[in-house]
Order: structure tokens, then C-alpha cells, then sequence
């Protein structure tokens, strides 16, 4: 009988302040590059070995892979999945630290604290509140949490990139102007970067790139039809996916588990060659079988 493999997984070899400068020097080099977002070890060590310098996690994502709807998941869930993120992977990892799981703006700025402990070496804040009758917090508490987070950053021992999200285009508030405004207080309140997933053009993207200095982060699976190199142009410095990716393997395993239940067949077979191509990436041969 076979002996099971029980090895300890995979650690990372790259230092945390390594992560660091080099999560810092992809904002600062020209054009924009893509920072896909794993729900997972896997997912993300896949993603690393096909060659992404960079990875961010998704908060419906990982919230799916463990049974739960979006902010459902826990403060001590997400810093325990940051870590073994970090922990498995030679890349940064950008966190989605949804809205520094409370009002108060000094547990958003220990929730950025207690990321950065476990190696992550960036992570977002946003105005969502979680209280659906009241959606979006008001300007001065939004900025008053982005301020608590930043000066947190700065304390941290490292180079933490902060980025601050407005979340007014995902919440019913189509307010563009407002939207701005925000994104213009949270950089005077010290954020790296900002992110106001839910824009849908690129005219949104430059209105929103030309009104601030600092690095802009762009959801892009949002803009239909836009390219990178088209987002890049309208002035998007880093690009992510969100839960696309999961959703997209969630999508094919629900195909496949349907198809068996009512039909008894397995015509989702067919569909797998690509598959194929993820043990070699784990192992680290590349690409892997691209028949």
C-alpha cells in the first residue's frame, strides 16, 4: 500500500520585506499589471507558478470555500486564510480586508495590523458598512477610518500599502462625483492606493485616474469589452478579477455535480484537458501539459 505523502506544505522562501519592496516597485514601474485574486493555497500557488507577480484575495472567494456568504466570514478567519496565503506562496498578497471588520476606526487600523503580522504586505479598507439601510458610512467617518488605517501602516515595522475603497458603485449610489471626492480625501488621509470597484467604462477609469496622484486599482472583469492594455491606458495602475476566478471554478463544479445528479452522465469530462495543467504547475514544470 502506497505510504501517504505527509510532508508539511510548501512555505514560502522570500522574506516579508522582500514581499514588500517588491509589492511597492510594481506600483512604481510603468504601465499597469495584473493582480488575480486566489480563494485558496492552490489557487494561489497556481497562480503564482503561470507567472503573476502579485496575488489579492477575494472576500466572497474564500467565504464560498468555507461553506459562508460574503462578510460572513470573521476577523480571525481572514488573518488565518492571509496566512496561509503568505505562508505558501513567494509573492505578495494583497489583502481584501473588507471594511477592517468594524466601525471603529482603531479596530480597522488593528485589523491592518494584525495582516501585516501574519506577512500580508497590502490590504484595503472600505466605506461599506454592512448595515443594508445605511450602506455607505458618512464622508468624515470613512476618511476618519482610512486616517486610523494609514497611521497604522506607517507604525508597521515593513512597507504595508494601504488601499481605500469606495464602495458607493456597488451599493446603488451612482454618484461618480462623490465617489471621487472620496478617493481624493482618502490619498490626503495617507492611502497608498485607491479602489472604487464598480466602475464600468473607461471614460470612469480616466475621470477617476486624472482626479488623484496616487495608483489606481480597477475591478476589470467590470469594464466589458476593455483589454488591460486599454485600462492601463485610461490610467489603471493595477488590475484584479475579484471572486471572478472562484466564481468561474464554483461555476464548473456546480455544471458538472448537476449534470451527474439529473442526467447520470459525465459529458463535463470532456471539458478537463486544462486541468491537466495543474499538477505541473504545482510541482513547478511550467505550463504543464498544454494539449
Amino acid at each position: 500500500m502506497p505510504t501517504p505523502d505527509t510532508k508539511a506544505p510548501v512555505k514560502a522562501q522570500t522574506s516579508t520585506q522582500d514581499k514588500a519592496a517588491a509589492f511597492r516597485a510594481l506600483h512604481a514601474r510603468d504601465g499597469a499589471f495584473v493582480i488575480p485574486n486566489p480563494w485558496d493555497i492552490g489557487s494561489a500557488r497556481i497562480l503564482q507558478a503561470m507567472g503573476y507577480e502579485a496575488l489579492a484575495t477575494t472576500s466572497v472567494g474564500f467565504a464560498n470555500a468555507i461553506g459562508k456568504l460574503d462578510y460572513q466570514v470573521s476577523r480571525d478567519e481572514k488573518i488565518a486564510h492571509c496566512k496561509a496565503l503568505a505562508d505558501a506562496t513567494d509573492v505578495p498578497i494583497n489583502a481584501d480586508l473588507e471594511n477592517g471588520f468594524d466601525a471603529d476606526p482603531t479596530q480597522a487600523a488593528e485589523t491592518i495590523k494584525l495582516a501585516a503580522q501574519v506577512g500580508i504586505v497590502g490590504g484595503s479598507i472600505e466605506d461599506s458598512s454592512g448595515d443594508p439601510s445605511a450602506p455607505i458610512y458618512s464622508f468624515d467617518h470613512a476618511v476618519e477610518r482610512v486616517a486610523a488605517a494609514a497611521e497604522m501602516a506607517r507604525a508597521l515595522h515593513g512597507d504595508f500599502m494601504l488601499t481605500a475603497r469606495a464602495e458607493n458603485l456597488l451599493h446603488g449610489v451612482k454618484d461618480l462625483d462623490d465617489t471621487i471626492k472620496r478617493l481624493q480625501a482618502f490619498e490626503a488621509a495617507g492611502a497608498d492606493v485607491l479602489y472604487a470597484p464598480g466602475l464600468q467604462t473607461l471614460e470612469q477609469i480616466k475621470m477617476v485616474c486624472d482626479a488623484v496622484s496616487a495608483p489606481v486599482n480597477v475591478l476589470g472583469v467590470m469594464v466589458r469589452g476593455a483589454s488591460v492594455g486599454d485600462m492601463a491606458e485610461a490610467g489603471a495602475k493595477r488590475i484584479s478579477v475579484g471572486g471572478a476566478f472562484a466564481r468561474a471554478a464554483l461555476a464548473g463544479f456546480i455544471t458538472a455535480a448537476e449534470e451527474m445528479l439529473s442526467e447520470g452522465t459525465t459529458g463535463f469530462m470532456q471539458d478537463l484537458k486544462a486541468a491537466r495543467k495543474a499538477d505541473a504547475l504545482l510541482r513547478g514544470d511550467g505550463a504543464g501539459d498544454r494539449s
